[in-house]
């Protein structure tokens, strides 16, 4: 199989970390596709992915599954024999949904958007808002305060254990930096978790 990816993106980033926690790496072949340059708004590339987003994984009967986290179900559903990261019972399920939704929504996607709308990376594509891109990053640094507050008592953010809302979380404070969203010093919590995600050698990938 193939996955077309930017490297230094985020989302690419959350695949590569789900697939390297259950040995998977060695399956795919990753091909790097320039943003900037709009090597994503190219025929070909949208025929692959009409959304031209990243990252798409291509199957060896020509497949092209887009959007992160329907490629990591993919991997979660074909390699039984790996560790799970998006739950075993209905109730871890359950959470582990509930979580990876509320870091898509209310921290993966602000930064995001705060991204796009104050750095000018993508102004050749698009109308950037600075006010709402900063209105986005005000949200961000809840998010993250909202977090050191879950992970008082906590070494992973749901079920006890390492899951995909833990390589989401991770890959988004991460990609705050870009933004100059940081966590505070203040956020004891928030850096133990992140220190201890940071050590593990999938997030070296």
């Amino acid at each position: 199989m193939k996955i077309y990816e930017t490297k230094t993106a985020p989302n690419p980033r959350r695949v590569r970390m789900f697939m390297a926690e259950k040995g998977l790496l060695e399956k795919a072949e990753f091909i790097e596709i320039d943003l900037q340059k709009g090597e994503n708004l190219t025929p070909e590339y949208v025929a692959r992915n009409p959304m031209k987003k990243v990252p798409v994984m291509e199957l060896e009967d020509g497949t092209c599954i887009a959007e992160t986290m329907a490629i990591c179900r993919y991997f979660e559903e074909s390699y039984l024999q790996a560790p799970t990261l998006l739950g075993d019972t209905p109730l871890e399920k359950a959470l582990i949904e509930q979580w990876v939704r509320w870091v898509e929504f209310y921290f993966f996607m602000p930064t995001g958007m705060c991204f796009q709308h104050t750095s000018g990376y993508f102004k050749d594509r698009m109308n950037p808002i600075k006010e709402w891109g900063e209105d986005c990053g005000r949200g961000v640094a809840k998010f993250m305060k909202f977090l050191d507050g879950h992970l008082a008592d906590k070494e992973y953010i749901c079920c006890d254990r390492f899951t995909a809302a833990d390589i989401n979380a991770f890959t988004t404070v991460a990609f705050a930096r870009v933004v100059d969203i940081r966590i505070l010093p203040e956020y004891t919590h928030l850096q133990s978790w992140y220190d201890r995600i940071k050590a593990r050698p999938s997030a070296q990938v």
